[in-house]
C-alpha cells in the first residue's frame, strides 16, 4: 500500500503539473469539466453483480481521457472515485489501488493509442472514432480488469480458481458494451460539439491536413 501510495502521489503530482489549466480558465470548458466528472460518478453508480463480491460497471475513462488528455482525465476520474467513496461505492481502503487500475492505467493506455494512431495512421474521421474510441475502448475495459485481477491475486484476496470461474469467465463480454459507449460519446460530441473533445481537430481529421 505504502508503494502504491508513493505511485500514486508521483503521477498525481505529474497530472496536477502538466495539466492544461488554461483551458479550464473558460468557464464554458469548466462547466464541461465538472459535468464530465459528475456524468463519470454517475456511469459508475450503475453496477451489474457479476458473482456474490464481484460488480462490473462501465467506465468511460476513454472518452474522458480523449476529451481532456492524460493529465486532467486522471484528476477528473480521481475526483470521481474520492465522490464513490464518499457514497460508500468504493472502500477506503482500496481507494489508491482502484485510482491506479481504473483511472491512470485507462488514461495512460488511450493516451498510448492515441499517440500511435496519429503517428501510424491516416488522420481521418472514422479512423480517430473507431480506433481510439471504439476499438481503445473495448482493449482497455479488458486489460483494466486484467490488471484488477492481477491485483485481487497479489492480495490473496481471491484464488485463481475462484477468478477463472466467477469474474474472467466475463471478461470476453466487456468489450462491446464499453466500446459502444466511448465510440457512440466520441463521435455525437464529435459531430456536434467539436470544442469539447481536445484530442480531435477538423482541420486534421476533417480536411486532411
Amino acid at each position: 500500500m505504502w508503494l502504491f501510495g508513493a505511485l500514486y502521489a508521483w503521477l498525481m503530482s505529474r497530472a496536477l503539473r502538466w495539466a492544461n489549466w488554461r483551458r479550464l480558465a473558460h468557464a464554458d470548458q469548466l462547466n464541461v469539466f465538472l459535468g464530465s466528472v459528475v456524468c463519470v460518478l454517475m456511469l459508475w453508480t450503475l453496477r451489474a453483480e457479476v458473482q456474490p463480491g464481484f460488480a462490473w460497471h462501465l467506465s468511460g475513462m476513454v472518452t474522458l481521457t480523449l476529451m481532456w488528455g492524460w493529465s486532467l482525465a486522471v484528476i477528473a476520474g480521481s475526483l470521481a472515485l474520492l465522490a464513490s467513496a464518499l457514497f460508500g461505492l468504493v472502500d477506503w481502503w482500496g481507494l489508491v489501488p482502484s485510482a491506479l487500475v481504473f483511472v491512470v492505467l485507462p488514461a495512460a493506455l488511450t493516451q498510448v493509442v492515441l499517440g500511435l494512431t496519429r503517428a501510424y495512421l491516416p488522420k481521418h474521421y472514422f479512423i480517430y472514432v473507431f480506433v481510439n474510441a471504439f476499438f481503445t475502448g473495448g482493449v482497455v475495459a479488458i486489460l483494466v480488469m486484467l490488471g484488477a485481477t492481477g491485483l485481487l491475486l497479489a492480495a490473496d484476496a481471491f484464488s485463481l480458481q475462484k477468478l477463472q470461474d466467477s469474474y474472467l469467465l466475463f471478461l470476453p463480454l466487456m468489450f462491446f458494451p464499453e466500446a459502444v459507449l466511448n465510440g457512440w460519446l466520441v463521435s455525437i460530441m464529435v459531430g456536434f460539439k467539436p470544442h469539447w473533445v481536445g484530442s480531435f481537430r477538423d482541420e486534421e481529421y476533417l480536411h486532411g491536413k
